[in-house]
């Protein structure tokens, strides 16, 4: 027999706020996250973009010092994220081998990696610290959730890109479906604002060059729109049977309806431009849902603010909705948070639980010319919904041709 799967806890920090509430807050006003970056390291590698969403709260005034230098900055993340949605969740009392982690990351431990091998070329080898292999370890904010909020079900990684975290949650979902566990713990971080990944995207002319204003580079569809802005962060949502939610009085934010993973196996950065990967994965999505591409009323969109990317999703939600894709609500929050990478997904998963929790859709900024190309009720200011029940999906695409959506319904 199907179970229903709910949401119960939400938890991120974010270039918007150093807690879900506060970044929820901060996106419903408007606000961008995006910031020069003010670092040392701009100027000694002489860095072409110097903009980026770092997280608004350094991690240092959330967590203890032996747990700043214990672990790296995406096992950081995923900590405080993963402990705010577990408080959020009411602390459920659970039997640890039925509580499961199922994390996610696109790039790992690169602050750790990088450092290390500093240590190790100008100081030598007895100079590495010897925790530096589990602190790059890409399972290290798994295992550092895992252990800090005591599940022993799994402590599951995801590393697909840009799709990373959506495809843990949609994991959550077939956890819980197959018995695996009572509750879990889903989401993804990154902490990709560090000179590398800055340079690296810059050289593939991914990144937007928007340097006088960064506040409004990331513009999702717009016809000036130059390339994607780096982010960030990370978020985690709480995710159970609605019958052991029921049985201990939790709040229910959103029933969970499942989620899909497809590959494009196109090219290993570009998209598919006819779509056909994601078209396959919202189609897929929406049939383990049990629910009618008519029934979508919202769509969080990956909408990086690439000229080619933002092209291919629209194509794909084209090929899926065909004309009633005009009817659907579709918000591009990357705009406000940058793009997290391996955390996306989750912070986009979790702005669409809230959303249909609250009965509001958060908008999409700086999009002020829309792309001819482009035909989308796109969401540019805080948008009430009615009480009646609606179906949303989150999506997420990333290199390597990885395609992952859920589908959510609000209660």
């Amino acid at each position: 027999m199907t179970k229903k799967i709910v949401v119960t806890g939400i938890g991120a920090t974010t270039p918007l706020g150093g807690t879900f509430a506060d970044t929820w807050t901060a996106l419903l006003a408007k606000e961008s996250g995006i910031r020069t970056v003010d670092e040392p390291w701009v100027e000694t590698y002489d860095l072409p973009i110097r903009f980026a969403g770092s997280v608004k709260v350094s991690p240092d005034e959330v967590l203890t010092r032996q747990e700043t230098k214990r672990l790296d900055p995406s096992s950081q993340y995923a900590l405080i994220a993963a402990r705010e949605a577990w408080a959020d969740a009411g602390s459920p009392e659970v039997v640890p081998e039925r509580f499961l982690v199922d994390w996610a990351t696109g790039i790992g431990g690169i602050w750790t990696l990088t450092d290390g091998m500093d240590t190790l070329r100008e100081k030598g080898a007895r100079r590495v610290l010897p925790m530096t292999i589990p602190m790059l370890m890409p399972n290290g904010p798994a295992a550092a959730v895992s252990m800090a909020l005591g599940a022993r079900a799994g402590a599951r990684t995801v590393v697909s890109a840009c799709a990373s975290s959506t495809e843990s949650i949609a994991n959550a979902y077939d956890h819980l479906q197959n018995g695996d566990a009572d509750i879990v713990i889903a989401g993804g971080s990154e902490a990709s604002i560090h000179p590398l990944p800055l340079a690296a995207f810059a050289a593939m002319h991914a990144l937007s060059s928007r340097s006088d204003d960064p506040a409004t580079a990331s513009r999702p569809y717009d016809v000036t729109r130059d390339g994607f802005v780096l982010g960030a962060g990370g978020a985690a949502l709480v995710i159970e049977t609605e019958e052991h939610a029921l049985a201990r009085g939790a709040r229910i934010y959103a029933e969970l309806l499942g989620g899909a993973v497809t590959s494009d196996a196109f090219h290993i950065t570009a998209p598919d431009p006819e779509g056909t990967g994601g078209a396959r994965a919202v189609i897929n999505a929406l049939e383990r849902a049990g629910v009618e591409r008519t029934d979508v009323a919202h769509i969080n969109a990956h909408a990086t603010s690439t000229p080619v990317g933002d092209i291919a999703e629209i194509r794909a939600l084209e090929r899926v909705f065909g004309d009633h894709l005009g009817s659907i609500a579709i918000s591009a929050t990357k705009s406000s948070t940058g793009h997290l990478l391996g955390g996306a997904g989750a912070i986009e998963a979790a702005f669409t639980v809230k959303a249909l929790a609250e009965k509001t859709l958060p908008p999409t900024i700086n999009t002020t010319q829309m792309d001819d190309s482009i035909h989308i009720d796109l969401v540019t200011e805080p948008r009430p919904i009615g009480d009646e029940p609606i179906v949303a999906i989150s999506t997420s695409f990333g290199f390597g041709g990885h395609n992952a959506v859920v589908a959510l319904r609000s209660v």
